[in-house]
């Protein structure tokens, strides 16, 4: 009988059984279930986006991976990467697309993303994100914002989970915290703390 030589797994790259394949699948479809009945519309965007537009401002660019042929010569702006989180390419759909959305737009959309950074114990280089939004042409009335947190809630009180505490932030109390205690660079403050956070030592995930 021939002994099959045991593969060693990729670090941050899950695969699942079909039984936990079923149950994935179950959890996505009735999330789509609950966005569709309040009204939001799903879209996919392509898995790339250029170099430029993912990476921005921000320290991003050392969590993207990069695409390209072997020995093909490319323009480092742009030239494709895979898009690490699922708001870079909707605002460039949104764009895109404008002429042809009836805003407020209302929109869902389910899709894996890919992030080059340290596997960790519920934190994977490859997986689902799940993102709803609502985004209006020029002001957006409050009363949207607050439904998406109730859509979110709904949609999280649909799966077999625990009872799920929301905390809702706004930027603009951040901002004010930080610059009561004297910081004027925001941004850079959040960066600094979000690093911090995710610099915290876990126990190992495959």
């Amino acid at each position: 009988m021939a002994v099959m030589a045991r593969v060693r797994p990729l670090s941050g790259f899950p695969e699942w059984t079909p039984a936990d394949r079923v149950v994935e699948a179950q959890v996505i479809d009735s999330l789509k279930e609950v966005f569709r009945l309040h009204g939001f519309a799903e879209i996919e965007t392509r898995v790339v986006e250029t170099l430029d537009r993912l990476a921005g401002k921000s320290d991003a660019a050392k969590e993207i991976y990069t695409l390209g042929r072997l020995g093909a010569e490319q323009d480092s702006e742009a030239k494709p990467g895979l898009h690490f989180d699922l708001t870079v390419p909707f605002a460039r759909y949104t764009e895109e697309f404008q002429n042809d959305l009836a805003f407020p737009f209302r929109r869902f959309q389910i899709q894996k993303v890919w992030r080059g950074e340290r596997p960790q114990e519920g934190r994977y280089r490859e997986f689902y994100q799940a993102d709803i939004d609502i985004v209006g042409r020029d002001n957006l009335p409050a009363h949207l914002e607050v439904e998406v947190a109730v859509v979110m809630a709904r949609a999280l009180a649909s799966l077999p989970l625990p009872a799920v505490t929301m905390h809702v932030n706004n930027r603009r109390l951040v901002d004010g915290f930080y610059r009561g205690v004297g910081i004027e660079d925001v941004a850079g403050a959040l960066r600094s703390v979000d690093k911090a956070r995710q610099d915290r030592p876990r126990r190992g995930a495959r």
